[in-house]
């Protein structure tokens, strides 16, 4: 179908096979809405349901399918879809443009561009390519000096030009009849009729003119062609980044005369003498997104110029108008915009705009994708070209810190309850619930930097910490990135470029609440290490859980041996009830009675029936304080004669501990994917009482 399409192209570019081909649904007619509702939606199953912060709401795959995708931001991706589906059903977002607005960093910019990347995939693709026209020999017109063809400089559609080939509507209408065209086709047609622009209009009328009224005479003279799609030109998707008062001019957005073609044109009057391909919007008005970055930083005719584009969605120059095809779509930081809001007689472009408050990434899991994207993909090396080693630690560490910075203050929730929720985890007692209510009631403060997500350390500062790593000494000479180092590099960063004191103190201690999520992280590897390992860890405290739920069973024999069915694998797997294990673990969550420890394990088994039906493989590694319990018990009781894993890590005088820590070394090295530098730091690190609270 694909290469028929192709060599169609090739053979015929007339208007009445352009016409043809659309009737019978080989190529298309439509709006840029319906373009982007059509690829967003056109496939159901790339349509998923998914909860968010306690909150249903929906995940569309189209814009997490390539390499480097959108993380997150579910909540301004459903906010977007809904805006371009009423578009297309003909709704009042037809006349508005879609406004992201937020801190810097955070992702604005981003989402767009990935939005233009995949639209241009989307229109490439034969069966979605959009056409346009150019009206070919016009040196037999006359007036027209050199200039022999003259393309539509809005990339208007062929099919706006066969609506507007006749003066009068019902011949245009009796026209698409005779291609074949049904009355439903004919009424789809006209709900997205608009007229010619200034200069095609003008141009075919010279053309009729000289043809008499001899519309199939007339139609030689035009050649329909695919609209170019280039990101580098900005064809169908550009873009216009607002400059100083002194630079920026209407001209770069809507184009103005030009001198030289007022040299071959000999009607002054002629529209065609102005060049609107020199201005940003001609060149995406053919079914295209034009993309206003800090759209409110432009000076007050830009922004009217704006106004009349959004609302009328046409160019107008000295009174000539055309109509445009175009989602405009727009960026702003919060400063910003709290600015522009203070200048009261703008506020009809406000009016005119669907505004999206954009949070910050506040889901420390997918964070530590977003991370992934700033560590890079290439393999690092050190200044003198050797390779650089990335801690398996400094992942986590530095997602953690970051999206603590923002969380904002709650008297229902802690900061780590709050990080926890907010990624789907457990959180002791406090439910998913709790975490809605605070975000409602953050969301509902008319002051957009109180609101849940809206402050906090951006990506661009999550990069700056990465660099300030990087450039360190001891990273150099070390040849590795020691997570233990991000947290001062990320202090660094909070001196330099947070200006707000209040935000300063509260992200400084945000990073010490950091800092113990990391030393829990770097228990759990020290313990694996000492068991030789990777799972070490997980498997005893899924043994506690399995402990816990196989107590109470019926079946439970003298021999305390209890056997149950693996929900990853399946199979039935006999475990051995250990109380005194269970007791330890409980005494080092602080239950002490009865009523407490049944009530907890109450809370665990609940949990792990809820979890297990969604993700056979939940492991409850996301439960610090179990996790904690369960390493100090068994550090504790599998180094009981060294004293402590501590002392025997600390004190290497003798042979037995030194045994102990090459071995450990040479797991982490081997197993648990650290390098000699950040695997001795490590223990070192463990070895301190730094951070433990």
């Amino acid at each position: 179908m694909y290469q028929d399409i192709v060599e169609e192209i090739v053979a015929d570019k007339s208007l009445d096979t352009h016409i043809k081909s659309v009737i019978s649904g080989k190529r298309r007619f439509e709006n840029v809405f319906q373009s982007l509702t059509r690829m967003i939606l056109g496939d159901p199953t790339k349509i998923e349901k998914v909860v968010v912060n306690g909150r249903s709401s929906y995940d569309f795959k189209v814009f997490r399918e390539h390499k480097k995708h959108i993380i997150g931001m579910f909540d301004e991706i459903n906010s977007f879809v809904s805006f371009i589906k009423d578009a297309s059903e003909g709704g009042s977002s037809m006349e508005m443009a879609f406004v992201l607005i937020g801190e810097p960093g955070n992702g604005k910019t981003f989402f767009v561009d990935y939005l233009n990347m995949i639209y241009r995939q989307f229109i490439s693709q034969p069966e979605n390519r959009r056409y346009t026209f150019r009206f070919t020999d016009i040196d037999k017109l006359g007036g027209y000096g050199k200039i022999k063809t003259i393309e539509s400089q809005t990339f208007e559609d062929p099919m706006i030009l066969a609506m507007n080939l006749f003066d009068e509507k019902h011949e245009n209408i009796a026209n698409l009849k005779r291609m074949g065209a049904s009355d439903n086709q004919i009424d789809e047609f006209y709900s997205n009729y608009r007229p010619l622009g200034a200069c095609t209009d003008y141009v075919f009328n010279q053309i009729k003119e000289y043809c008499d009224d001899d519309i199939e005479k007339a139609k030689e003279f035009i050649e329909v062609f695919p609209v170019p799609i280039s990101e580098s030109r900005g064809t169908l998707t550009g873009k216009y980044a607002a400059k100083d008062k002194i630079t920026s001019s209407a001209v770069d957005l809507i184009g103005d005369e030009s001198v030289t073609r007022l040299l071959h044109i000999s009607d002054p009057n002629n529209p065609y003498r102005f060049d609107l391909r020199r201005g940003a919007l001609a060149r995406v008005a053919g079914g295209g997104i034009h993309f206003a970055d800090e759209i409110f930083k432009n000076k007050r005719d830009l922004v009217q110029i704006y106004l009349g584009v959004i609302q009328n969605r046409t160019i107008e120059i000295e009174g000539f108008k055309w109509p445009l095809d175009t989602l405009v779509i727009a960026t702003s930081n919060n400063s910003e915009f709290a600015r522009f809001l203070e200048e009261k007689e703008q506020a009809p472009i406000v009016d005119r705009c669907r505004l999206a408050y954009m949070a910050h990434n506040t889901n420390y899991r997918l964070q530590k994708e977003l991370t992934d994207y700033s560590l890079g993909s290439n393999a690092k090396t050190t200044f003198t070209n050797e390779s650089l080693h990335i801690d398996p630690n400094l992942n986590y560490a530095l997602s953690v810190a970051v999206v603590l910075t923002r969380m904002p203050q709650s008297d229902k929730l802690t900061p780590i309850e709050m990080m926890k929720l907010a990624a789907g985890e457990v959180a002791g007692e406090k439910s998913i619930k709790t975490l809605a209510e605070v975000i409602g009631d953050l969301n509902n403060d008319p002051d957009i930097t109180k609101r849940f997500g809206q402050k906090g350390l951006g990506h661009r500062n999550l990069g700056r910490a990465i660099q300030n790593l990087l450039e360190r000494a001891e990273t150099q000479d070390g040849k590795c990135t020691y997570a233990g180092d991000i947290f001062k590099a990320l202090e660094s960063v909070i001196l330099d470029y947070v200006q707000e004191p209040n935000d300063r103190a509260k992200y400084f201690n945000d990073i010490k609440i950091a800092k113990g999520l990391y030393r829990k992280n770097v228990m759990t590897a020290i313990f694996n290490a000492y068991m030789d390992e990777p799972t070490a860890i997980e498997k005893d405290v899924m043994n506690y859980v399995n402990m816990i739920i196989g107590i109470d069973a019926k079946n439970l024999g003298p021999d305390k041996i209890w056997t149950y069915k693996d929900p990853q694998t399946g199979k039935l797997v006999p475990i051995k009830i250990d109380e005194t294990f269970i007791n330890s673990v409980e005494s080092r969550l602080g239950l002490k009675t009865e009523e407490q420890k049944q009530s907890f394990r109450t809370t665990i088994t609940k949990i792990y029936g809820q979890k297990v039906i969604q993700e056979p493989n939940y492991n409850f590694m996301d439960n610090n304080e179990l996790v904690r319990a369960v390493t100090d018990v068994r550090l504790k009781s599998d180094v009981a004669g060294a004293g402590s894993l501590v002392g025997a890590l600390s004190n290497r005088t003798n042979e037995e501990n030194q045994k102990l820590y090459n071995r450990m070394i040479d797991t982490m090295v081997n197993k648990l994917s650290y390098c000699d530098t950040c695997a001795k730091k490590t223990i070192e690190y463990f070895c301190t009482h730094d951070d433990e609270n």
